[in-house]
């Protein structure tokens, strides 16, 4: 059995510590990819470019990071897209997160054009009501641990902080994808009383029942991992639980049955990543 202990929020908030940096590594060996999927599936550069909420001329653009996580988005965005050749202080973010390890991960791993104003060491839900008319929230693979009966209440904070003429975006794995999938098959297993995490499903539909304009993408593609010791630390990372060894799951027969259909020939774990992007207006 795992020795994890807590629920889905707790023991997500407590992975995020310099305690945990060397799994963290080892997860973000295989989702770095995630964050260069979604750069290059839009247009960022045209997207940003024109502004959404009435500045002065000049003016950076100001932009919410919900669950700011290790600040991989902006770090892709920097490297994969035309935004990378703007001056610093062109896009001002504002980091969010109820972990101040996280926060200053975030802050500081920008690249130019980042940089970084605000921090909010705060859930979504709590964010405060002051922090309003920004170009752009975004939230991205963020809101897996959210409890599905605070989603709303987030989703009201989330659209609130939109500028009149801004737009949101969340980009999150749906019912399908690994992410979720794994998740459920581990808490079936191991915690039958575990909160389930959020699919872009739920956020969607919060987002509808609070009134937005919602508009979805899809994007879908595959993680290829090679090594054990980076898959046991992204698997590790994917349910938020460190003492449940690759040895161990494999040997579950239904963790075991799941990680085998997803091993190819050559020995290589591949898992499918269906994720929606999700276009918020108010």
């Amino acid at each position: 059995m795992s020795g994890e202990t807590g629920d889905t929020s707790d023991r997500s908030l407590a992975h995020w510590s310099e305690v945990g940096r060397e799994e963290m590594d080892a997860f973000y060996k295989v989702a770095t990819l995630d964050y260069r999927e979604l750069a290059l599936a839009n247009d960022w550069d045209t997207l940003l470019a024109a502004r959404k909420t009435p500045n002065p001329s000049g003016s950076p653009l100001r932009i919410l990071d919900v669950a700011c996580g290790s600040g991989k988005f902006p770090a892709a965005l920097s490297e994969h897209t035309a935004l990378g050749s703007r001056e610093r202080g062109a896009l001002v973010l504002d980091l969010l997160d109820p972990s101040a390890f996280s926060l200053g991960e975030a802050r500081a791993s920008l690249l130019p054009p980042f940089t970084a104003d605000q921090d909010f060491e705060c859930t979504l839900q709590d964010l405060p009501v002051t922090a309003t008319d920004y170009d752009v929230v975004w939230a991205v693979h963020a809101l897996y641990a959210l409890p599905l009966e605070e989603l709303r209440d987030g989703a009201q904070a989330f659209l609130r902080a939109i500028g009149p003429q801004g737009f949101g975006f969340v980009a999150h794995a749906t019912r399908s994808a690994h992410y979720l999938a794994f998740y459920e098959a581990y808490l079936n297993q191991f915690k039958p009383s575990g909160t389930p995490y959020v699919s872009a499903e739920d956020v969607a539909s919060a987002f509808r029942d609070v009134g937005a304009t919602v508009e979805v993408k899809p994007l879908s593609y595959q993680q290829v991992i090679e090594d054990d010791a980076v898959l046991e630390g992204f698997l590790q990372r994917c349910v938020f639980d460190s003492q449940l060894s690759l040895e161990a799951m494999r040997e579950d027969r239904v963790l075991g049955a799941y990680l085998a259909e997803r091993r190819d020939q050559a020995g290589h774990s591949r898992f499918q990543q269906d994720v929606s992007m999700i276009f918020i207006r108010r």
